[in-house]
């Protein structure tokens, strides 16, 4: 429970008394009118039936099923996030209104109980479902969710990415901090618009053909040593791909689309195949082996778009690091606005 000296808490827009838990900060405070009793129980019998949001950040809650939610008949938001929650359990009555379910850092490890997968009853309301920081090992029973938009299982024990076929709404897969080897089963994905799964050990950039609406794509923080089959990724506007094992700039001849591209913290030598880009605004080349200020005027002086270069780390700014900006700006021109975190000045863009 958050350390406060107010006597209420706050959910959604009514006001219940606050709960001084055994083990708790508040249980050891002197005042004697405060009630001590077991974790969950009554916690929202202040609260009125018809409210839409129900908002329970950190209060130890163990249990989805004691707060006995079937009373809240228009219930449309449920945020149960850091809370000691093992099972999903309770949602039976409310889960088919419910639009955003956040279990956000519990303890739960088997994903059950959001419904059934056929027939009456299926919740066709859920957008927005979020199960990060929990300990899940498999995605299982989510597909028949035909209505997701969000889905987020970040930093949980996941080895494969399956069974989400028939989530064609789903515009944002978040799956960073896992245990996937592989890109794959991700082509029923048509409506994919980012996906995120930086912080695993994937070593290929593959089975993505079918992400035909892509805009954002996250990989960083693994083990690829290539970049190759994005060509089908023609609407790809993000890339990120920093931290893995990366030694020539390649592939992206029909991802003309692309805005901000990631290349830092691999193992680049030349700055190529990127003058085509013309829609670039930002690029972050920093801690390469780049050392050629001829190759940075050769690629990117074309491209008119282009707004913030980083290339701190690399052999260019390291032997020189005090003429490394100047050179940077006279070689790219005026349009530049940024150099790694420092804004260029209107003084310094009038220098020549």
């Amino acid at each position: 429970m958050p350390e406060s000296s107010e006597e209420s808490t706050t959910v959604s827009n009514a006001r219940i008394p606050q709960i001084a838990r055994p083990s708790s900060p508040a249980s050891s405070d002197a005042e004697s009118d405060r009630e001590i009793i077991e974790p969950d129980e009554d916690l929202l019998n202040a609260l009125p039936h018809d409210v839409e949001d129900i908002d329970l950040v950190q209060l130890r809650i163990r249990s989805i099923e004691a707060l006995y939610l079937s009373r809240f008949t228009n219930l449309q938001n449920l945020c149960l996030r850091e809370n000691l929650i093992q099972e999903i359990e309770g949602l039976d009555e409310v889960g088919p209104h419910l639009h955003d379910l956040d279990l956000y850092d519990n303890k739960i490890s088997v994903i059950e109980n959001l419904g059934p997968e056929e027939g009456d009853g299926v919740w066709t309301n859920l957008e927005n479902l979020d199960l990060s920081f929990n300990k899940i090992r498999r995605i299982r029973h989510v597909s028949h969710l035909t209505h997701l938009r969000n889905l987020y299982f970040v930093q949980n024990k996941i080895s494969k990415i399956e069974e989400l076929n028939g989530l064609t709404n789903l515009v944002n897969l978040e799956l960073g901090a896992n245990r996937l080897r592989e890109l794959e089963n991700l082509d029923g994905l048509t409506g994919l618009t980012q996906l995120w799964v930086g912080k695993n050990k994937i070593t290929r950039l593959q089975n993505l053909g079918g992400l035909k609406n892509l805009k954002i794509l996250s990989i960083q923080a693994n083990r690829i040593v290539k970049l190759e089959n994005l060509e089908e990724l023609e609407a790809l506007e993000e890339l990120y791909i920093s931290h893995n094992g990366i030694e020539r700039i390649e592939g992206l001849d029909r991802n003309k689309n692309l805005r901000i591209l990631d290349i830092s913290n691999n193992g680049i030598q030349h700055l190529e195949n990127l003058k085509h880009l013309g829609n670039l605004e930002e690029l972050w080349a920093s801690y390469n082996k780049l050392e050629s200020f001829e190759e940075i005027e050769e690629q990117l002086k074309g491209i008119l778009t282009l707004e913030t270069v980083y290339f701190e780390g690399n052999p260019l700014q390291l032997k020189d690091p005090t003429t490394y900006r100047n050179k940077v700006r006279l070689h790219l021109g005026p349009g530049l606005q940024q150099i790694d975190a420092t804004f260029i000045t209107e003084s310094q863009a009038g220098i020549r």
